[in-house]
């Protein structure tokens, strides 16, 4: 029952954090609108999210194996409510942007150590339905807060941001009063130092004997920021979609999402393995982005992107899970690591779609289907079992 309970808190924790990231993609285009900005701006708002989280998820996670996961996860939501609220508050363009680099800063704080949670309270064999349910939380919060968002929207542009700070006071709430700490002090490390990302850190963690599941984060969120990306200027270049229809796909997306990660990814862990369902998903994402270019309708456009959406859903909990206990004593630091390439993987991803669908509407998704095509063979060659590797990986030198 307390598990339950635990796991519920994490999952509301988690809804909150991507309601406020769903919440921007619907208003913030005409937010910087009406202080004058352009669409450049936009793109370099939208990243500096990213930026940070790159930087900032290894620095919290490493912090979490050192403090406790309950200290850290309270950074989390303090520091999501309040770039909530000074988004709210926002009047100029230089607001927004300390707005947002403050909520990467902060909130990167509560993916790698809600992860490490789950890690730290489940065995190897319920470990992937754990991180599905993690997973679903993040489907939940990316249908309701685009939604949500629009609909608030439409009474004050700042609404939905106050609200959002609204919701993560309770949550903050929730894990001061109620949450228990999972990590034991005798399994705290004090030999994790809390370091950003430097080149040399992810260039060991790559070579390293986990290097293929890092290169694998990076490029599941490459391939769904890709998707996100550009998916409003696609829909709207080839069948003159507008929000509506665009929102309407995006929930679809977020619905199938947390479904296959909330119900499926656990029962399909256990019965398969990690490794196959990794394999099997990669090559579901291929599959998909190469029949998204096929669609010509409503229907079709969410049965293919939904196809997408079904396998890139299963791939995340896969990975972190295949990942966590691989690591070792330094789950929090290793996740944290995975959590930067997964950073990564969005900061690049749009920039990289963005580029050619200038080019071409369609070369965003037939590139897509061809990486994720080309990681799915190289998979069968990389995917090796490896023995618990946490220095190799974590290390700071």
């Amino acid at each position: 029952m307390n598990k339950n309970r635990n796991i519920g808190i994490l999952f509301f924790t988690l809804v909150v954090m991507m309601m406020g990231f769903g919440m921007v993609i619907p208003i913030m285009p005409f937010y910087i609108e009406s202080m004058g900005a352009s669409g450049t701006t936009l793109g370099a708002l939208m990243a500096s999210f990213s930026v940070a989280q790159f930087i900032f998820s290894p620095i919290w996670g490493g912090l979490s194996d050192r403090y406790g996961r309950k200290k850290i996860l309270l950074v989390g939501t303090i520091g999501n409510g309040i770039s909530m609220l000074l988004f709210g508050l926002s009047t100029q363009v230089w607001m927004l942007f300390i707005a947002r680099g403050l909520a990467g800063i902060l909130s990167s704080a509560t993916m790698p150590t809600a992860m490490a949670y789950i890690a730290d309270s489940s065995d190897e064999k319920n470990r992937g339905g754990g991180m599905g349910i993690i997973g679903a939380a993040m489907g939940v919060g990316m249908v309701i807060g685009p939604g949500l968002g629009g609909w608030l929207g439409e009474i004050s542009l700042s609404l939905p941001f106050f609200v959002a700070a609204g919701l993560s006071i309770v949550s903050m709430l929730l894990i001061m009063v109620i949450l228990p700490e999972s990590l034991h002090p005798d399994k705290r490390t004090l030999t994790t130092r809390a370091s950003a990302p430097r080149l040399n850190i992810l260039w060991k963690a790559l070579t390293g004997p986990l290097g293929f599941l890092m290169a694998l984060s990076f490029m599941v969120f490459f391939a769904l920021a890709s998707f996100e990306g550009v998916f409003g200027l696609y829909a709207q270049y080839r069948f003159d979609y507008g929000p509506r229809q665009v929102g309407t796909v995006m929930m679809v997306i977020g619905v199938v999402s947390a479904v296959m990660q909330g119900l499926m990814t656990g029962p399909a862990t256990r019965r398969f393995g990690e490794d196959k369902l990794i394999r099997w998903s990669l090559i579901g994402s291929a599959v998909g982005f190469g029949v998204m270019l096929l669609a010509r309708t409503m229907g079709t456009i969410i049965l293919t992107t939904g196809l997408f959406a079904l396998a890139n859903a299963m791939l995340r909990p896969a990975i972190a899970s295949s990942i966590s206990y691989k690591a070792g004593g330094q789950q929090g630091a290793v996740l944290g690591i995975s959590n930067s390439f997964m950073s990564l993987g969005r900061v690049v991803g749009p920039l990289w779609a963005g580029m050619l669908i200038d080019a071409n509407v369609i070369y965003p998704y037939l590139s897509g289907g061809v990486v994720m095509l080309l990681i799915y063979l190289a998979s069968l060659y990389w995917m090796k079992p490896a023995a618990s590797v946490p220095q190799t990986v974590a290390a700071s030198d």
